[in-house]
């Protein structure tokens, strides 16, 4: 038998790069370890350490930044750079302290690319020797790719994620009115091209869309990433790219990117045009689509036997179930359940499935942004609104009444928009499209 997959050894992305905070440490949890993320000024680089200050055990991230450009502990003022050796101790009365090892941070590999911050979840010292999850086209030389990115931490399993992903047929139905059609719906007629410990490659000679679309090919690199690649040879070359990077048992984070190599520059210019947050408000549309369900199957799917026991659970009846065939037999295959002991944790209600300010707001750079924007001007719109309606009552004139009706129309419109998209930026309705009449 193989040996099991270890997926402390392998690199994972944990952010966009252009969604951390150089000014201030950042905690988040990879395989069940809490790290804290934070910029060195001096070495010009991301650092990565255990969310834990070796004095008395608090976490690092409730810290700062310190004038030194260190990281700096908030209950009695250690302080860290980046090789994690501690620089500053306050309290001491000489500096024995400072040279324990006992006095140190442990620290994580990380690197930076294709604008994603990776950490490597296990010893920095094997880290050289494991390549970066990378798609390889975004590498080919040629036009840039427009790339447009989001991320959001989700009440699953990376598994439960990946399966859902690689599902290639439920586009119409999950995401119909997002971004499926019920009436593209046909049969997959999809073939394994490769399959082994590094996971698998397929490719489904009619594509998406009853074959408008061209042939799609799909790689799952293991543990994390996967994609598809569609070349539409009149409109676009189209990657659909996901990390599904583990937290927990019961909880991932999801980095999706959607890469677009356009034959003409219009679609690329248009699609500019649009906030990066309104495109993330989107994309939580079309991720809620599949959540509302998912948390509760992956429960299901636990009291049958979990990924091991997926061929006997489910009714995979179709052709269309390749790539889960393939997944879950590499999980057993390979041994590949990142936490093979432990229950997943007490299903939520719908309403805490629709959360989003936790989940991506408040740790996007756009998306917060726009809310405290929201947030900031939305108390003044009521100032116009009852400025015209008194300009109405005292002048008593047609031009009047037009002019302060227009202002009156456009602050109410405006407010209303407003709090659309404050609400957007919070949670979801819980009403997925394709249900409504």
């Amino acid at each position: 038998m193989p040996p099991a997959v270890d997926w402390h050894r392998h690199w994972y992305p944990v952010a966009p790069l252009a969604d951390l905070d150089r000014r201030r440490p950042q905690p988040f949890t990879l395989l069940e370890q809490d790290l804290v993320l934070w910029w060195e000024e001096a070495a010009q680089q991301w650092r990565a350490f255990a969310d834990v200050c070796p004095h008395r055990l608090v976490p690092l991230s409730d810290g700062r930044i310190n004038a030194r450009g260190e990281l700096e502990c908030p209950y009695h003022g250690w302080s860290f750079e980046g090789s994690g050796r501690c620089t500053l101790i306050p309290q001491a009365e000489s500096d024995a302290a400072l040279a324990s090892r006992r006095s140190t941070c442990r620290t994580y590999a990380t690197a930076e690319a294709q604008g994603l911050l990776f950490v490597f979840a296990g010893d920095p010292n094997e880290a050289a020797a494991v390549p970066l999850p990378l798609v390889p086209a975004l590498e080919e030389p040629g036009e840039p790719w427009l790339v447009q990115d989001t991320f959001r931490d989700l009440p699953m399993d990376a598994l439960t994620l990946l399966e859902n992903v690689l599902d290639v047929s439920h586009v119409p139905f999950t995401h119909h009115k997002t971004v499926g059609n019920r009436a593209t719906a046909a049969p997959v007629r999809a073939e394994l091209t490769s399959f082994g410990e590094e996971g698998f490659t397929g490719l489904w000679p009619e594509g998406p869309r009853k074959g408008s679309l061209g042939s799609q090919h799909t790689t799952f690199a293991a543990p994390a990433l996967m994609w598809h690649e569609l070349d539409a040879k009149a409109f676009a070359r189209i990657l659909t790219v996901v990390y599904a990077v583990p937290i927990r048992r019961g909880e991932c984070r999801l980095l999706a990117r959607f890469p677009f190599r356009f034959r003409s520059p219009w679609p690329a210019r248009l699609l500019g045009l649009r906030p990066r947050w309104l495109q993330h408000i989107s994309n939580h549309r079309v991720l809620e689509d599949d959540q509302l369900f998912l948390h509760w199957q992956e429960r299901v799917l636990e009291t049958r036997g979990r990924s091991g026991s997926a061929s006997r659970a489910y009714n995979l009846a179709t052709g269309a179930d390749l790539y889960i065939k393939a997944l879950h037999d590499w999980v057993s295959r390979f041994s590949a359940d990142p936490f093979p002991d432990q229950t997943l944790p007490p299903r939520l209600e719908r309403d805490a499935l629709m959360e989003r300010f936790h989940a991506h707001t408040e740790h996007c750079q756009s998306c917060g942004g726009a809310l405290a924007g929201i947030r900031r001007w939305r108390p003044w719109l009521p100032l116009p609104l009852w400025g015209s309606l008194a300009a109405i009552a005292w002048f008593h004139t047609l031009p009047a009444l037009v002019a302060g009706g227009t202002v009156a129309l456009a602050s109410a419109l405006a407010d209303r928009q407003l709090g659309r998209w404050e609400q957007g930026l919070l949670r979801g309705t819980g009403e997925p499209p394709r249900n409504r009449l």
